[in-house]
């Protein structure tokens, strides 16, 4: 019993110690009870103002415990979900953007410049049989040379309105039949349909740019709507990746339009 009562009263001397720096077996009051609601260690009731370092350890375990749910309860509050929509709006500017320059390759190709092109009859609307329908999707157009085409029907019944479609289209063409094909010859361009051609080039041309341009637009309004659930250097990395991909489909399209306009000018 006295071994144990050492190792008690060592213990609270060392506590008493680290608190006060003095020893707390001189200001402690003992006394020996056999029951008490401040019993100690077997049996023994202590003074509560002989031992403050007990008061202190309690209470900092409360306060901390206190502060660990505050901390829990703010980061509930305050938690951000971090969204990833940069390959999203990448995604769909490069779809939106690679969209205009197919249709500018498009409209260009339905432009009649001095050379045969198998392409420059695919918007002509050909009627048979009360159905109109696109003219690539009823013949074969092909070219012979750089100054014919040819135009092989799949059903020869619908020669006749291939060749009426072509003749009413404002490429001023007029092909001849030539057994069950027709063959168009490409006449030499005039300076006036040069130039009227060539200002069609660069007008279309600024009608696609402004279209990239949009397609950027709507990718930089996209980050703004998410708000601060899309960091902000993220943000900033997206931006600039977006820019240069308008710059790219931008001189992309400035490049078929000077290849267009040259080959007006070729004849």
């Amino acid at each position: 019993m006295a071994m144990y009562l050492r190792r008690a009263v060592s213990n609270r001397n060392t506590i008493l110690f680290l608190r006060n720096g003095s020893s707390a077996l001189q200001s402690s009051n003992w006394s020996h009870f056999p029951c008490s609601s401040k019993i100690g260690f077997f049996g023994t009731q202590f003074n509560d103002s002989a031992f403050p370092a007990f008061d202190f350890l309690r209470d900092s375990r409360r306060g901390f415990a206190k502060g660990k749910k505050s901390k829990d309860d703010s980061a509930t509050g305050s938690t951000v979900e971090i969204v990833d929509i940069g390959p999203a709006v990448k995604e769909t500017a490069v779809s939106q953007m690679d969209a205009a320059i197919v249709a500018l390759s498009r409209e260009l190709t339905k432009l009649r410049t001095g050379r045969a092109s198998p392409g420059m009859l695919d918007h002509i609307i050909v009627e048979t049989s009360g159905v109109k329908m696109p003219l690539n999707h009823l013949a074969v157009v092909s070219v012979l040379d750089s100054k014919t085409l040819s135009i092989n029907p799949y059903d020869p019944n619908t020669l006749k309105e291939l060749e009426s479609a072509i003749v009413s289209s404002p490429l001023g063409l007029n092909p001849k039949a030539d057994g069950q094909r027709l063959i168009a010859v490409i006449p030499a361009l005039t300076k006036e349909h040069v130039q009227a051609m060539c200002k069609v080039v660069t007008k279309t041309g600024e009608d696609v740019k402004q279209s990239i341009r949009r397609a950027r637009q709507k990718a930089l309004d996209t980050m703004k709507k998410a708000g601060s659930s899309f960091p902000k250097d993220e943000a900033k990395r997206l931006e600039k990746e977006v820019d240069e991909l308008t710059k790219k489909f931008i001189k992309s399209a400035e490049d078929i339009c000077k290849a267009k306009e040259k080959e007006i000018k070729e004849g």
